[in-house]
């Protein structure tokens, strides 16, 4: 998956049939075509994605530990509620944490 991935970002047209899974050792049919990339052009295109990937780890960490929206907005409005003169600021609380306990790097 990895090698098709990093065929299909350098050309998003690319007409392929791939077998194996190691870029040393595996056959690349280029069908209907599709000009040929070299094995060394796609290397380089998986450590680039495989770096991207890496470096938005964060990301992938704050989406699973955010509550969900409807949880986030019920917070919220009860936060921002008119008639509420205790405001608690538990929205911006549990966001912040789920930010400082996964930094951007």
């Amino acid at each position: 998956m990895k090698i098709f991935n990093a065929i299909k970002s350098i050309n998003p047209n690319a007409d392929i049939a791939i077998r194996g899974s190691d870029i040393d050792t595996c056959e690349i049919d280029w069908l209907n075509g599709t000009a040929e990339i070299s094995k060394a052009d796609i290397q380089t295109k998986m450590a680039e994605l495989e770096t991207a990937y890496d470096n938005n780890a964060y990301q992938r960490t704050r989406a699973a530990a955010y509550s969900e929206v409807k949880e986030q907005l019920d917070l919220l409005y009860h936060d921002m509620a008119a008639d509420k003169g205790d405001k608690t600021g538990e929205w911006f609380k549990a966001v912040k944490k789920v930010k400082d306990d996964n930094p951007k790097s």
